[in-house]
């Protein structure tokens, strides 16, 4: 298969990339190293001619819900666009769990992405996936005030970015079918304790009070409504084991 990339640069997508070409697959990245700007709109008529299928996993650091709509939004408008325009078959967008569940600021954003993409007529495949394990790493740089980092209170099922990235792969060689299963990790985690080990592997010994975030964002992350459900498909290794695996700093 000749698979197209939007985001191939990033997190996930390096891991799809890598995934797509072990399997075989010809790759094709959608960056603006590339020559493509999917915000834009630019470059993406040669970029995907002749692709198979898209899968989307572009992202946007913000934690603003009017500009994560509109970038989601946006980008899927003109990946869909190009696709109607080239006759790519199959659009696979990666999402979150629970996204439907605390529509507030990034996820607000993922579920308009949805919605973007059930409503148009390219043929579809989302994937919810639950946070990554790399999630603690970030969060740790984000919570932070001065010298002090903070422990953010969140129920989760992280699960190892490259079981989603083969996943998503997966759906893209076969046929668009809607809403796949949720994916997540093994086991219930604490993301306070998540990042604390983070921290204490990486050298970082300070305190690091735990918190719970204020709102209904806060509210939902703490409450487990960002839990996969019971028919979830759960894969992968744990946190700790994932951890143990990366380097210490």
């Amino acid at each position: 298969m000749d698979i197209a990339i939007a985001g191939g640069t990033g997190v996930i997508g390096s891991h799809v990339v890598r995934v797509a070409q072990e399997r075989g697959h010809a790759v094709r990245v959608l960056s603006r190293g590339a020559g493509v700007d999917v915000l834009a709109g630019v470059g993406l008529e040669s970029a995907l001619r002749g692709a198979d299928a898209v899968i989307d996993v572009l992202s946007i650091t913000t934690t603003d819900a009017k500009k994560a709509a509109e970038f989601f939004t946006r980008t899927t408008a003109n990946l869909l666009a190009g696709q109607r325009q080239d006759g790519t078959g199959h659009h696979i967008a990666l999402s979150i769990v629970g996204v439907d569940r605390a529509p507030y600021g990034y996820y607000a954003g993922k579920l308009a992405q949805e919605d973007a993409v059930t409503a148009g007529d390219v043929p579809w495949t989302i994937l919810r996936a639950t946070q990554f394990h790399d999630f603690a790493a970030q969060m740790h740089s984000r919570a932070a005030v001065g010298p002090l980092h903070l422990a953010v209170r969140m129920r989760t099922q992280p699960i190892d970015a490259g079981e989603v990235a083969t996943r998503l792969v997966e759906l893209a060689e076969h046929p668009a079918h809607g809403r796949a299963r949720d994916i997540a990790g093994p086991r219930e985690e604490e993301l306070a304790e998540m990042m604390r080990a983070w921290a204490r592997h990486h050298g970082h010994d300070g305190w690091m009070p735990r918190i719970g975030l204020p709102g209904a964002f806060g509210r939902a992350m703490r409450s487990g409504a960002l839990l996969p459900q019971d028919d979830a498909d759960l894969k992968g290794i744990t946190f700790a084991e994932w951890l143990s695996a990366q380097p210490e700093r």
